[in-house]
């Protein structure tokens, strides 16, 4: 209680002091996506898709598995950083955790969804709807923790971070989830589009101003796609990568559209596919020693439980690699890439 009345009294101050407007600094990061934002919330579901074991989080704060695919740190967790939040986003459904961990920043996203619905049911993780429903709750318990008024700035004030589509391709598409015989990829690009166009404009009605989509990596050099090439030499698979570029415009095209339609909105893309083609195609330049391989096992296939403190081939420094396993960067490898999109796309809001 008297934590509650001290927020309210320094955020009262503030709003007599500062009136409300969307130029103002991020106060608080909120997170929904998959498993390149997620912290932890898969921890807590009956799912496969976890890595809350070792090697994942081996250099993490106290060496501690937390949930997160890699060694350390993720592009969420750099991010508030970067916006002198704290240096890691906890996650909502963490029962380490309760409202009052939350007002500076929150994490819903969960590891193996996507934008649509199947690729959640394909792994049983949250969906984005499911994702959408424990942020209402989140800002049920911040009304009720903070006051109304309190908890509606930082709702406004918030940098709001989204990170999907990967797996939707790779997945749900291309693999084993069936929608390639209902969709040519260009009708599935749109579809997904129509997706975040419809989570976007909630968000907004719901509050948020500071919106950030991020784009799809190259997706056809993730080790796991190179070793199904290995045949053709295990280089990149290029139209993957293509689907990936034609994706991030369409993804560019929404963020115009919305920005004109939606009053008040700051939508911008944060888009990691340049950065990180560059890592992987002059790794040395960035002080990598592989980025065609993962450090976590043969460094080809392994992923979540295939990639088990047990195995002998797990390298001993994470931070000359790219690749953390065979689908995620190292923390070092997300360091960089969360640097890049912070100056490139993200300084305006500072």
């Amino acid at each position: 209680m008297v934590m509650a009345a001290f927020y309210r009294v320094v955020l009262a101050q503030l709003l007599l002091r500062f009136p409300l407007t969307t130029d103002a600094r991020v106060v608080a990061l909120i997170v929904f996506g998959d498993s390149s934002v997620d912290t932890g919330n898969n921890n807590q579901l009956q799912t496969v898709a976890k890595s809350n074991f070792p090697p994942y989080g081996r250099d993490f704060y106290g060496g501690k598995p937390t949930g997160r695919f890699c060694n350390g740190r993720i592009t969420s967790d750099f991010i508030s950083q970067a916006f002198g939040l704290r240096p890691f986003v906890p996650a909502y459904l963490d029962p380490a955790y309760s409202i009052k961990d939350f007002v500076t920043g929150v994490c819903f996203a969960s590891s193996g969804t996507g934008y649509d619905n199947a690729t959640a049911g394909f792994l049983s993780v949250l969906s984005l709807p499911k994702q959408l429903g424990n942020f209402r709750k989140y800002r049920g318990e911040l009304w009720k923790h903070m006051g109304e008024e309190p908890a509606r700035v930082i709702l406004t004030e918030a940098l709001y971070i989204v990170s999907l589509g990967t797996n939707d391709f790779l997945w749900t598409y291309y693999g084993l989830g069936g929608r390639s015989s209902v969709y040519s990829i260009e009708e599935y690009q749109t579809f997904l589009i129509g997706i975040a166009e419809g989570f976007v404009t909630e968000l907004y009605r719901m509050g948020a101003r500071k919106i950030t989509l991020g784009g799809i990596p190259p997706m056809g050099c993730l080790p796991l796609e190179r070793t199904h090439g290995i045949l053709f030499g295990g280089g990149c698979i290029e139209h993957y990568n293509n689907v990936a570029r034609e994706f991030n415009d369409k993804l560019q095209g929404l963020i115009l559209k919305l920005n004109q339609r939606l009053t008040g909105i700051r939508l911008v893309i944060s888009n990691p596919y340049d950065i990180l083609l560059q890592m992987i195609r002059n790794p040395r330049s960035f002080g990598f020693k592989d980025a065609a391989s993962a450090c976590c096992g043969t460094g080809l296939i392994e992923m979540g439980y295939l990639c088990d403190r047990e195995s002998p081939f797990t390298c001993s420094d994470a931070n000359r690699y790219v690749f953390w396993d065979s689908f995620h960067p190292t923390e070092r490898g997300y360091a960089i890439i969360s640097d890049y999109i912070v100056k490139t796309y993200l300084s305006q809001f500072f």
